[in-house]
């Protein structure tokens, strides 16, 4: 359960200490005799003041996890449903025929867009590495990021998946795996304001062609965008007043001000526009959809994805698509979803393999060079020494 509090202190966040340090504080200190000492709110963590949680809210916790995975499943079941009554009557040879048409500027196009919302993306955790304070270089910090979001479009359970490949990357530069958890909240909170105002945007302007794609009202498109643009700005207004905090599992994050906020919100924005753009180059000719609309059909079906928790959104995120442009031949449509699959998310996982090979590659050259090509003091090698019974050389396998 995730609650949020306010720091009218303004206290610097602590970090979680290592897994397995007895007696270590959140903020990564201990007590002189080696006893817990007291926690962000001056508690002793294990006590009843440190976050004890009143009777029945564990049993509330498990229900409402229960109900969230139910509607996880239900929507994705759903969802394979709709899509395979859609696709049931698509002729093979048109979806092939589709999916070849594609010209090498719309290839082009889309490999160029996947770059720049990948690029994008690293700077997510380049904020997030801000707010926490920690002095990253950027290479590092490029590949975590890279890799851990393309590892995870296509396997799913961010938390764990990138979590693990965040962690595998960031561990070397000292980051815990409670800093590293930290980093990705902060990471979804970007995504999350700048879906926010990119659908906001979308709704309000194109309400009316919006309505004529979907065969919604124009007015309820309008209210969406309306109270989804006063989340935004209420959050931005919220952080803004003074330093704010989520405190998740025990554990307390200071979430970022406004300044930091404001940068969130036009980098993910960025991306999830960079990342529409990629489908709509791929999409038929002579559609005659303005990308403006295009994006409140395209944040839609990444948001109804995310929430069936399937890896990539794949097949939540397909039936959105097709449902939305029921209007145009189904056999481009899927051809260009096909491809926007392949570009957005094969090839850059296949690109996120091999440089995790190399990576891991590299580091068990670097741990062995020094085994390889020590030398003692008299600047005799290793053979030669144990060559020479005058010499005290040691060997350190």
């Amino acid at each position: 359960m995730t609650d949020l509090t306010s720091d009218p202190d303004r206290a610097p966040s602590p970090r979680p200490a290592p897994s397995g340090a007895s007696g270590a504080r959140p903020d990564g200190t201990r007590e002189p005799n080696g006893k817990p000492g007291p926690g962000p709110d001056g508690a002793t963590a294990g006590s009843p003041g440190a976050g004890a949680l009143p009777d029945g809210a564990p049993k509330r916790r498990r229900r409402f996890a229960w109900i969230g995975t139910l509607a996880s499943v239900v929507l994705f079941g759903a969802s394979l449903v709709v899509l395979w009554h859609i696709v049931s009557d698509v002729d093979a040879a048109e979806l092939r025929a589709a999916v070849t048409a594609a010209g090498a500027r719309q290839i082009g196009l889309a490999i160029l867009l996947t770059t720049v919302s990948y690029s994008l993306l690293t700077c997510y955790d380049a904020l997030a590495l801000r707010q926490l304070k920690l002095d990253v270089p950027y290479r590092t910090t490029a590949l975590a990021s890279f890799t851990s979001y393309a590892v995870s479009f296509n396997l799913g359970f961010p938390l764990l998946t990138a979590g693990t490949v965040r962690y595998w990357i960031y561990a070397p530069r000292g980051l815990s795996t409670g800093v590293v958890a930290s980093l990705t909240v902060i990471a979804g909170i970007t995504f999350w304001v700048g879906m926010g105002l990119v659908l906001a945007w979308s709704m309000i302007a194109e309400a009316g062609p919006l309505a004529v794609l979907v065969y919604t009202n124009i007015k309820i498109n309008q209210l969406v965008g309306l109270v989804t643009a006063l989340a935004v700005v209420g959050y931005l207004v919220w952080v803004s007043l003074r330093r704010r905090a989520v405190r998740i599992k025990g554990w307390r994050l200071e979430l970022p001000g406004f300044r930091l906020s404001v940068a969130q919100m036009l980098i993910g924005a960025g991306d999830v526009c960079a990342g529409a753009g990629v489908l709509y180059v791929l999409l038929p000719g002579g559609h005659g959809i303005s990308f403006e609309t295009f994006l409140a059909v395209y944040v839609f079906a990444v948001m109804l994805g995310v929430a069936s928790h399937s890896p990539g959104g794949l097949g939540v995120f397909e039936a959105t698509v097709l449902l939305a442009l029921s209007s145009y031949p189904r056999e481009p449509v899927l051809g260009a979803l096909l491809l926007y699959r392949i570009f957005y998310y094969f090839l850059p996982f296949v690109v996120a393999l091999a440089l995790l090979g190399a990576y891991e590659i590299l580091n068990r050259v670097r741990a062995a060079k020094p085994e390889l090509h020590w030398q003692n003091e008299e600047g005799i090698s290793i053979d030669e020494a144990e060559d020479d019974p005058a010499t005290p050389a040691r060997r350190n396998w």
